[in-house]
């Protein structure tokens, strides 16, 4: 008789481990009815997720944009491009079903079936294209070539990497060895553009300067920006990297974004050269390491990585850069560009890994690459991205520090122009190369 209660025990707590299945399977069988739906990788959202998939500060597409695009590129000149320029393995085919007379553009990574319709032209019937640059093909057909203004009707402008003064040490582009001058990058690529702008001026061109100062053209400061490091690093533990974060957002994505929107509504320029310095690690900053090695080279839009291209406000950037056709005036001003840069200066190439996911050769030259950079992508023309001279290799910072001059002193080893007269020469004859051209 004793047993008879621990019989009944049992029984009830079979009974209610059996319920408790039952439930669990219908709560779940419930939640995949009624739950979200799933996004194109197969992994579900929560029901407060937010349906656009951005970049840092980037705004939600507007699709309707490309309207103005429509039957204004062939399947094939679509796909030639798409695939030799702007993208570097098969992930876009998660993203755009192109089809035998239109391609399907996912607008939203996490909603699935939310397609852009993009019309193919049929061959030889493609429509004007609607853009605010001209092209150096177009510009050359109303210039009169013999004149002393060759530059006449182009309107270029000119974008001075980063930023300098009192904010080069917060952005890592300065280095300082002892008594030495600073080398800030910023405060360079000012130098250089202030040099270019006069003499381009005189050949008749129209120069804006992106920035004129070493101001920050943001609203936004670092501590306007931590809530957001926060939502955008929802991984970062601790004030010291939040802030760091915060400050990545500041110089590096609030900044261009506003030059971005100057550009883009101000100036409207045929083109933009955006203005750098190369480097390579250096350490501590006050104790940085020099290194032997110097090179140049150009950049173009491209390249979108894997991750990169599942970003809606990206990949709506890439198809609006191969529907404008930049790619195309870029690569043919930037080889001209590169050419001259090389031979005026003796750098060498700098050379891209071998299979490189992040960047590709473009035309095969040997100084012409694609990378997607903020700049070079949000930019609505054609940019050239200049990366000539590693600062901190021992000749550049031997030039750096002797500062700007007129005339041709031995300076590391040898006469040379000034870096920055030097750079500003090869900017200049390049342009003049391309323009000038039949």
């Amino acid at each position: 008789m004793q047993d008879e209660p621990k019989k009944r025990t049992v029984v009830t707590l079979v009974a209610l481990i059996l319920v408790a299945v039952v439930v669990a399977f219908w709560l779940e069988q419930l939640k995949k009815k009624d739950g979200p739906e799933p996004n194109p990788n197969g992994s579900e959202l929560s029901a407060d997720a937010p349906k656009w998939r951005l970049s840092p500060l980037g705004p939600e597409p507007d699709w309707s944009q490309l309207d103005v695009y429509q039957q204004t590129i062939t399947r094939e000149m679509f796909l030639e491009d798409l695939t030799r320029y702007f993208t570097v393995s098969d992930a876009w085919m998660q993203y755009i079903d192109v089809q035998d007379d239109h391609a399907l553009i996912l607008k939203q990574s996490r909603v699935a079936g939310d397609y852009y319709r993009l019309d193919f032209a049929p061959a030889s019937e493609e429509k004007p294209i609607q853009r605010d640059w001209r092209s150096g093909a177009e510009l050359r057909a109303f210039v009169d070539q013999s004149n002393e203004k060759p530059l006449a009707g182009l309107h270029i402008a000119i974008d001075a990497g980063h930023i300098g003064g009192e904010w080069a040490q917060m952005e890592e582009r300065w280095f300082k060895i002892g008594d030495g001058m600073p080398v800030t990058e910023g405060d360079m690529t000012l130098r250089v553009a202030n040099l270019i702008r006069p003499r381009l001026v005189a050949l008749g061109a129209q120069v804006s300067l992106v920035r004129e100062s070493t101001q920050p053209l943001t609203s936004d400061r670092p501590e306007t920006l931590m809530d957001v490091a926060k939502q955008t690093n929802p991984m970062l533990t601790g004030g010291f990297r939040t802030t760091k974060a915060a400050e990545s957002l500041f110089y590096r994505t609030s900044e261009i974004r506003a030059r971005a929107k100057m550009v883009n509504e101000k100036i409207r320029p045929d083109v933009v050269l955006c203005l750098h310095f190369n480097a390579v690690a250096w350490g501590d900053p006050a104790l940085p390491t020099l290194v032997d090695e110097n090179h140049l080279h150009i950049l173009l839009n491209g390249a979108y990585t894997d991750e990169e291209i599942g970003y809606d406000d990206q990949r709506f950037e890439m198809l609006r850069k191969i529907l404008q056709r930049t790619i195309h005036e870029e690569a043919a001003l930037g080889a001209a560009m590169a050419d001259v840069f090389a031979a005026q200066t003796g750098l060498p190439p700098y050379p891209y890994e071998p299979n490189s996911t992040r960047a590709r050769q473009v035309a095969n030259h040997p100084y012409l690459y694609a990378r997607n950079l903020l700049a070079n992508r949000i930019y609505n023309c054609p940019v050239i991205f200049f990366e000539p001279y590693v600062m901190n290799s021992h000749e550049v910072y031997e030039r750096v520090q002797a500062g700007d001059y007129q005339g041709m002193p031995v300076v590391a080893g040898k006469p040379r122009k000034s870096i920055y007269r030097e750079y500003a020469d090869a900017v200049v004859d390049g342009l003049l190369e391309y323009y000038r051209k039949p």
